[in-house]
C-alpha cells in the first residue's frame, strides 16, 4: 500500500519530469499529470511524435520525478519512480481529462505510467528520510 504522505505530496503537484531512454541515448520532458490514486499510475498526455514518447514505444521503461522548488534543506521533499508505460484506457483517459477538462478540445494521445517503484524524500520528516513504495512483483524497482 503506498504511503499516504506520498500520495499527498502527488496531489499538491501536477508536473512531473519524464527521462527515457534508447539506444543507450536518454531524453526528458516535463508532463502534467493525473494521478490514480487507487492503481498508483500517472496519466499524461504526449504525441507519438515527441521524442521522449518514441524512446518509450520502443523501450517502455521509465523514470520521472517531482520536485519541490526550495533553498529551505528542512523543506525539501521529492519523489522519484520507475515502471512501464502504456497507452491509456478509457479509464484513465476520463481521469486525465476529468483533471484537465481543457485538453478535451486539444484531442490528446494519453499514455499512463504503470508505477513499480516510488520512492519519496521528505526532509520535514528528518533529515534524508525516505518512503518507499515497490509494487509486487516488480522487475525494475531498485533496491533502495
Amino acid at each position: 500500500m503506498i504511503n499516504e504522505k506520498i500520495i499527498e505530496f502527488i496531489k499538491e503537484h501536477h508536473l512531473l519530469s519524464l527521462a527515457s531512454t534508447y539506444e543507450n541515448k536518454p531524453y526528458s520532458a516535463s508532463c502534467f499529470y493525473a494521478f490514480s490514486t487507487k492503481e498508483t499510475k500517472f496519466i499524461i498526455a504526449s504525441d507519438e511524435s515527441t521524442k521522449h514518447i518514441k524512446h518509450l514505444q520502443e523501450n517502455p521503461n521509465f523514470s520521472a520525478t517531482i520536485a519541490l522548488e526550495t533553498n529551505e534543506i528542512g523543506k525539501i521533499r521529492g519523489l522519484q519512480l520507475t515502471g512501464i508505460i502504456k497507452i491509456a484506457n478509457t479509464k484513465e483517459k476520463a481521469l486525465y481529462i476529468k483533471t484537465f477538462p481543457y485538453a478535451l478540445a486539444l484531442n490528446p494521445t494519453l499514455w499512463t505510467l504503470h508505477v513499480e517503484f516510488l520512492k519519496f524524500t521528505d526532509n520535514r520528516l528528518g533529515f534524508g528520510k525516505k518512503l518507499i513504495y515497490k509494487k509486487e512483483g516488480a522487475k525494475l524497482a531498485p533496491v533502495n
